[in-house]
Parts: structure tokens; C-alpha cells; sequence
């Protein structure tokens, strides 16, 4: 399009001033023919396209829209010889056209090409080998096998085998589950240690992860979009200006005897009128007002996908948060050492080389607090306990490291943390020691993020989380969110939204609801909000996808900049459009009595379109977010 724009350009230069300079004295009696030849060249280029889909809307019944418009105003500035303005007011709308593309961006790929949860075989055993088949071909009641370091392709039960699954993809929980045999697994899990024995209870056509991929797919057709305004716009504006023009050229040559030569200046005066009509200064305005938003907001670090999530975004009366990843970093960490009966350094290092052995992410956290090197030659006689913690020998002391089972197991007296959240108890030699408590940590702006989006009249906050009850209500508690609701998988959450935005629509109909997350699991409540904001250091490429609005430092305090960045944004449209209507109505009068002709016609109408400029570049700054 910018080529054709630039080609077209040069050739409507090359024309007028060719037309200007040499035509009239070459061609004297062929000099309107030959000029109009000359100027349907650079018209061609630019308008071709146009011109195509007028006639295709036409033929589908779609008559007055944009386009047509387009294509009487033009073609009517031929018919009166103003060939120069034609071909300039076609160019003109092509460079709003322009912008509108860039405006609204690439088209996204597929959600589904971005679904990495997609198992790609199951391992089965036939004539005691074991095979890898498709999952589509493993039948309800089949055992199949799954390694460490794969996922779970079907959903089923443990028949032999204990192991922990990461659980995060599906449910967002960053805690890992520990399972063994007797437990229900879900497929899109990853098994991260033993090898586990699974009895298939739903074909693959059943199974969570499919399940997933069709929300994910299908879910976007339910996204609620804004129509283009310039279409919508054209739907009532392109009716009444030709049927306007149509009376202008009719009703005073019949009221005033209706000779040739009035007939003929009141066709002029209508088809003047039609050019006057063509809506530049909005076709451009428009899209420029949503450019400066969006790229304003990209200062801030926020990618906003087109101009209609912009529009959306400044409509939002309620806001829903994942919460791990989202609203918490997503990663474990001590946060607390609590001794009974010795110092903090001394119960860090016990759990710290009881721990040494262990693959599990807690042990990981233990052994990054404690940061220091371990000598291997002061432990012995390790021996991990699933699903309760591990046991070693350290100099020479029996050292117990593991969760209220595990204390219990061995009999020793234990009380639990004031905090919510995950405790390692200690004991050495059979006597309770202390605990350490591991915490998925709330994000430093996390609180700033939620009373700043409140102050912006939100009616609601609420929290969707696959994370334990404890841990969620614990979480919302701290960062003063309205609601919450805890053990959700995304079919879960989806429906909590679907109820939400029920709520919505009794209570502010013409509000949106904005939806925050990070996670696979999150794409298809995503997808099904009015609008989808992601998180983009983190989060992963199917949320990335789904979203309409993603936050590229992770930051939810910039949620309440980009809500601001989009109510700022359409102050901006709506001046540039009253503006913009304001002067095209004037005009419209003027050139209805014969007052304007089209040079001044075109000339107000560039007028408005570079004032309306200025204006939409006002979105650009955001120093005062």
C-alpha cells in the first residue's frame, strides 16, 4: 500500500503538471479526453481496489458503505473535470487506510499452533515391548507408561509407580503434585521424577488437554469485538449524503422551471457536494487517535494488539486476575526460618543437606537459600519418602525434613506456621526442630497495581486460581481484592468468567470485562473476555497469543496505565470526530449554496485532517500516566 501510495503520488504530480504545462497547447481539442486518460492513471493505482470491493459489496447487497462512498465522490469529481481533486481525495483516503493497518497490526497465528500441551505420542505396551502410538488410539481401560521428563498424554488413574507432576501448564498451581498409586492424574501434566503406570479413564476426544485446545480454539468467535466506527459511521452518513446530493440535483431545477442550463448547475452544485461528503478527515483521524494510543502505551511497555482492544479497554468496569505468575512471581523461595531448639543458620543448613539428594522444587529453593557449597562426606543413609520429605544421617544425627505426614509418620510433636503457605518441618533425632516456610511471593506492585485500578471506578477485582484455598484467599487478602475463587482448571475459570460477565451485563451492560494471566491455562478465559491482557516476560506463548493487550515487564501496576492510556485515547477520537463532523457539516452547507468549491472543499478538508493530527499525537505522551 505505501508503494502504491508514493507511485501514485508522483504520477498525480507528473499529471497535474503535465495537464498544466503541455496538454492544452499539444491536444487543444482532445485536452479533456487526454487529461482525463492522464489523471485515471494514478487513480487506477491508488483506487483500484476500492473501486473492486464497492462493486463485490454491491452485488452482495451491501450498498451503502465506505467505499461506495468513496467511488461516487470520485468518480462524480470526473464527471464535473475536477480530475485532480478525484484522484487527491482517493490518494488521501488511502493514507487513512494506511494507518487504520497499522494501527490495528499483523494478524495473530494460530492459538492453536501455540498449544505446546498438544501430547505428541503415548507409550503402551504391546507383546511386552513398549510402543509409541498416537493418543487418539489409545482406548479407555488401556495402562500406558509415562517417563520422567514427559507429559501425561491421557487423563487416568495410578496403577504402579509414584511420582510428581508439574502441574502449572493446566492449573496454574506452581506447588508440584505428588502422586501415586491410586491417584487421578490430568493429562498436560509433565511427570518430573519416577516412571508412572496409567490406566486411561477418558479417550483422548474426552481428555482435559483436548478439552483446553477446543476453549482455546473455539472461544475467540464468543470475543466481543468493536465495529470499525468508520463503517459503522457509513452505514447512516453514506445514505443521507447521496440521497442529499440526489435531492440537491432534482428539487430546485423542478421548483425553478427547470431549464438546461439550471439543470446543469445544480447537478455541479450535487456532485461538488459529493466530493465535499468524502469522509477524510475521519478516515484518518480515527485510526491516527488509536496509532498515538497504541504507541504511547508501547513506551510504557505495553503491546496493545489494535485500536479496537484500546476501545474496549476504556470500557472496563471489571477486572480478573490469574494469580500465580500474574499477581505472584511464580517462583519458590524461603521466606521464613523458624527455629525451636537452635539458630536459624543450623536448621538452614540441616534442611539444606537433607535436602542435597532431592530433585524436588522445594529442595531446589532450600538449597538456593542456603547458598553455600555442600560436603557430600557428611551425609549418609539418605532416604526420600514420597509425598512426605526425606530422612538422612548428618553427622551422625537422624535428620527429618518433610511435610505435618512425615512428623507424624515418626512420631514427633509438631505445631504449624502462622503463615499460609507451604512448611518444611524439621527434627533432629526424633525431637521437632523448627520449620522452614516456602512461599510463592506476592509481586512488589502487585498491591499498587489493584488500589490503582480501584481509584479508576472498577467495580469489581477478582482472583482465579488453581492454587489451594489457604494460599489463594491468603493472597487476595493482602492485595484487598473483592472476590476469589480457589482449585480452578480453565474449563473452571472460563465458566467463573462466563458468570462474571453475566453479572456484567445486569449490572453495567456497557462496561467490559478485562481478564489478567500468564499461563497455557489462562488462553482460553483469555480468549473468552472482552478483552485479554498477558503477561509477556513470563508468560507463555499461548497467553501471549490469546491476549489482546500483553504487559511485557510483567508489571500489573501497568494494568491502571493501560486502562488510562485507552480512556485518554478515546477522549482523543471522540474531539477529532465532533471535530471533524463539525467542519464537514459547515462545508457541506457552503457547498450546497454554491458558497465552497472543491478546492476548498478538499483544502478545509486537509485542514481538519492535520489539526486532528496534532491532536491524536497528544496520545503519544504518557509522562503524566
Amino acid at each position: 500500500m505505501l508503494i502504491r501510495i508514493i507511485i501514485s503520488g508522483v504520477l498525480l504530480i507528473i499529471a497535474y503538471i503535465a495537464c498544466e504545462l503541455f496538454m492544452k497547447d499539444i491536444f487543444p481539442d482532445l485536452n479533456r479526453w487526454v487529461e482525463l486518460l492522464v489523471f485515471l492513471v494514478p487513480y487506477v493505482v491508488i483506487g483500484w481496489d476500492i473501486l473492486w470491493r464497492a462493486a463485490k459489496n454491491i452485488a452482495h447487497g451491501q450498498v451503502f458503505d465506505e467505499n461506495f462512498l468513496m467511488c461516487i465522490a470520485t468518480i462524480g469529481a470526473f464527471a464535473i473535470g475536477e480530475y485532480p481533486e478525484a484522484v487527491f481525495v482517493m490518494l488521501f483516503y488511502q493514507v487513512g487506510e494506511l494507518f487504520q493497518g497499522y494501527a490495528v497490526g499483523k494478524s495473530r497465528r494460530s492459538i492453536a499452533e501455540m498449544m505446546n500441551i498438544r501430547p505428541d505420542y503415548a507409550n503402551i505396551r504391546r507383546d511386552g515391548q513398549l510402543m509409541q502410538i498416537d493418543p487418539n488410539e489409545v482406548k479407555a481401560g488401556d495402562t500406558i507408561v509415562v517417563k520422567p521428563g514427559e507429559r501425561v498424554p491421557l487423563d487416568g488413574i495410578v496403577t504402579s509407580g509414584s511420582s510428581t507432576l508439574d502441574t502449572a501448564a493446566l492449573t496454574g498451581e506452581s506447588l508440584p503434585r505428588q502422586v501415586e498409586a491410586g491417584d487421578d492424574v490430568i493429562s498436560g501434566c509433565i511427570n518430573m521424577s519416577g516412571i508412572l503406570e496409567i490406566q486411561v479413564t477418558k479417550e483422548y476426544g474426552q481428555s482435559t488437554v483436548s478439552k483446553i485446545l477446543e476453549l482455546v480454539e473455539n472461544s475467540s468467535s464468543k470475543k466481543a469485538r468493536s465495529e470499525n466506527f468508520i463503517t459503522k459511521f457509513a452505514k447512516y452518513y453514506t445514505p443521507c449524503v447521496v440521497i442529499g446530493a440526489l435531492l440537491l440535483a432534482v428539487l430546485p431545477p423542478l421548483i425553478l422551471g427547470g431549464s438546461a442550463e439550471i439543470w446543469g448547475e445544480w447537478i455541479n452544485r450535487a456532485l461538488i457536494f459529493l466530493v465535499i461528503s468524502c469522509p477524510c478527515a475521519l478516515v484518518i483521524s480515527v485510526p491516527l487517535s488509536f496509532f498515538g494510543g497504541i504507541g504511547g502505551a508501547s513506551r510504557l511497555g505495553i503491546l496493545v494488539k489494535g485500536g479496537n482492544f484500546l476501545e474496549v479497554l476504556s470500557k472496563t468496569g471489571y477486572v480478573v486476575f490469574d494469580k500465580t505468575g500474574t499477581l505472584t512471581k511464580g517462583v519458590f523461595n524461603v521466606t521464613a526460618v523458624h527455629p525451636d531448639h537452635c539458630s536459624e543458620a543450623e536448621l538452614m543448613e540441616l534442611a539444606a543437606y537433607a535436602e542435597s539428594y532431592s530433585d524436588h522444587p522445594i529442595a531446589g529453593s532450600i538449597k538456593e537459600a542456603y547458598g553455600k557449597d555442600i560436603d557430600q562426606s557428611r551425609i549418609s543413609d539418605v532416604k526420600e519418602i514420597s509425598g512426605h520429605g526425606v530422612e538422612a544421617v548428618i553427622d551422625g544425627r537422624k535428620i527429618s525434613a518433610g511435610n505435618d505426614k512425615l512428623m507424624n509418620q515418626i512420631g514427633v510433636r509438631w505445631h504449624p506456621c502462622h503463615r499460609t503457605g507451604t512448611t518444611v518441618h524439621i527434627a533432629i533425632d526424633g525431637e521437632y526442630a523448627g520449620h522452614l516456610f516456602i512461599s510463592d511471593e506476592v509481586k512488589p506492585d502487585s498491591k499498587e497495581g489493584v488500589e490503582a485500578i480501584k481509584k479508576l471506578g472498577i467495580t469489581k477485582t477478582v482472583m482465579l486460581t488453581g492454587d489451594s484455598k489457604e494460599a489463594g484467599e491468603a493472597a487476595a487478602r493482602e492485595l484487598g481484592l473483592d472476590e476469589v475463587h480457589t482449585r480452578l482448571l480453565p474449563a473452571d475459570k472460563v465458566e467463573r468468567v462466563e458468570a462474571l460477565l453475566r453479572e456484567k451485563e445486569q449490572n453495567r451492560p456497557k462496561s467490559a470485562l478485562a481478564f489478567v494471566g500468564d499461563g497455557i491455562n489462562d488462553a482460553p478465559v483469555l480468549s473468552r473476555a472482552d478483552v485479554g491482557i498477558a503477561m509477556g516476560a513470563i508468560g507463555s506463548d499461548a497467553a501471549i497469543e490469546a491476549a489482546d493487550i500483553v504487559l511485557m515487564d510483567d508489571k500489573p501496576s501497568k494494568i491502571a496505565s493501560a486502562i488510562k492510556i485507552a480512556k485518554r485515547t478515546m477522549v482523543i477520537v471522540y474531539q477529532n470526530i465532533i471535530f471533524a463532523l463539525a467542519v464537514k457539516l459547515a462545508v457541506l452547507i457552503l457547498g450546497a449554496f454554491g458558497v465552497a468549491n472543491m478546492w476548498e472543499a478538499v483544502f478545509a478538508d486537509v485542514g481538519v485532517s492535520v489539526i486532528a493530527i496534532i491532536n491524536a499525537m497528544r496520545a503519544l505522551n504518557v509522562k503524566k500516566i
